[in-house]
């Protein structure tokens, strides 16, 4: 089977209208530094830091603006945070933990929901996911093979839209586990 990109997602933050306007001052916008692979992505030049029970992190905000804040962190930085992470899909927030302040410039918040390490995903067209015979939502494995470090990542969920680019996206904890600098190659070995 075809192979397909493999990134390592780090540690960002997602920003709604209000949350940004308490951070960085009413009516602030974001600073495009880098587009991501998904296309309308794009990490800015606005940084965070994060402040738990345990202790604070930095973290980039990505963009554009969201309906709702949401914090992404490996387990490993939730643990560094004092904070409980829930392994969700980006977006599904019902039922997690805050216990975060998020400070900026201008002021700060404290969460009350919103912290997630993401649930493993491969983003794919519609073309793509009847290419590889997947549908949204199914369940796979893929095989990521590294210099000493191969693995097999169980539990991927695929997502299918129009609006992405075919890459499947892993946090920091799980690059480390497979010796993933920046990204690799995977492919799915199993449904």
């Amino acid at each position: 089977m075809e192979k397909f990109l493999v990134e390592v997602s780090a540690r960002h933050i997602h920003l709604c209208r209000e949350d940004m306007d308490i951070l960085f001052g009413k009516g602030s916008e974001l600073h495009p530094i880098k587009d991501l692979s998904q296309p309308g992505q794009y990490a800015s030049e606005e940084k965070l830091t994060m402040k738990g029970p345990k202790g604070q992190l930095t973290a980039r905000i990505l963009g554009p603006l969201r309906k709702e804040t949401q914090i992404e962190v490996s387990l490993t930085e939730a643990r560094q945070l004092g904070v409980k992470a829930q392994i969700r899909e980006s977006g599904d927030l019902d039922g997690t933990s805050g216990d975060l302040t998020l400070v900026g410039p201008c002021g700060e918040i404290v969460l009350e929901r919103g912290v997630i390490a993401a649930k493993r995903h491969v983003h794919m067209t519609p073309a793509d996911a009847e290419n590889y015979g997947v549908v949204n939502g199914q369940i796979v494995a893929v095989k990521i093979e590294t210099n000493g470090r191969s693995v097999i990542f169980g539990d991927t969920v695929v997502r299918v839209s129009n609006s992405y680019a075919l890459a499947m996206h892993i946090d920091t904890d799980e690059a480390n586990a497979a010796a993933i600098g920046g990204s690799a190659q995977g492919e799915i070995v199993e449904f």
